[in-house]
């Protein structure tokens, strides 16, 4: 079992015994990493407390395209949502 799949299934286990309304929780297939240049941690913290509100302006799925795109990060249009 990779990394990934252990975060993947725990977390998922622990996400189901927060609320009754989980119980159905389970997590994509594929999944996404990307690193942050330490100096940029206060950029990321601050967009994800505001993520909520950010993503009433922009939606996330068009957000993530954009950043794979960007990056040139190869990826399987199946996982991203469609």
């Amino acid at each position: 079992m990779t990394l990934v799949q252990k975060i993947k299934a725990h977390s998922s286990k622990w996400m189901k015994t927060k609320d009754s309304s989980l119980t159905n929780f389970f997590w994509q297939d594929g999944y996404g990493a990307f690193s942050v240049n330490p100096s940029k941690v206060d950029v990321v913290v601050n967009y994800i407390k505001n993520q909520h509100e950010h993503h009433r302006k922009k939606d996330f799925k068009v957000e993530y395209r954009g950043f794979l795109k960007k990056y040139k990060v190869d990826y399987n249009e199946d996982y991203v949502w469609e």
